[in-house]
């Protein structure tokens, strides 16, 4: 039975979903297509009838999770969220950077490109919210804002004292510059 495009389309998306939430989980290594498929809803065999391999899948699953916010959040609002316990559990749906950056370095060029420019608009993003004097000053504020979130993060979810993860998140967003 032939299927629509229309419905190629909407499977595309599951799989890139099911992905997303997947690899931010368990890691690019830690899941099998088959793993993915089954998550999706549809079958293995199918899978290269999407995708022409299993890094293709990752570097469009980074696209879309690290692709910009439909509403735009104060950058002070989007750190209390982000420096937040609730994001520091959810792995499966909270950031790539902090999830999978350690992964990335070795991906291929397409997963490292679209981190690249996830990683410009970040920091664009919280330069305009930054205080500074200069251009040069609200920059160097968001690169070591960034960095400090995506840092804290990681180090709150790697610590097994729930007591030090939350005093790392809460000092992190405390040492910010947009306050």
């Amino acid at each position: 039975m032939k299927v629509s495009k229309d419905q190629v389309a909407k499977h595309r998306a599951q799989i890139v979903a099911a992905a997303g939430r997947l690899f931010r989980q368990r890691g690019f290594d830690g899941v099998s297509v088959a793993e993915i498929m089954k998550e999706a809803g549809l079958t293995h065999g199918a899978f290269y009838g999407y995708f022409p391999s299993k890094e293709a899948l990752i570097a469009e699953a980074a696209a879309q999770a690290l692709a910009p916010a439909t509403k735009y959040v104060a950058a002070t609002q989007y750190a209390g969220t982000y420096l937040s316990t609730r994001h520091r559990d959810n792995r499966a749906g909270g950031c790539m950077f902090a999830g999978l950056g350690s992964e990335a370095v070795r991906g291929s060029d397409e997963l490292r490109h679209a981190m690249t420019e996830a990683l410009r608009r970040q920091i664009d993003r919280f330069a305009a919210e930054s205080a500074g004097r200069t251009e040069t000053e609200r920059r160097r504020a968001a690169i070591a804002t960034w960095s400090s979130m995506v840092g804290a993060v990681l180090l709150a979810r790697l610590v097994d004292d729930d007591t030090l993860s939350k005093e790392i998140l809460a000092e992190t967003r405390a040492s910010l510059p947009f306050d």
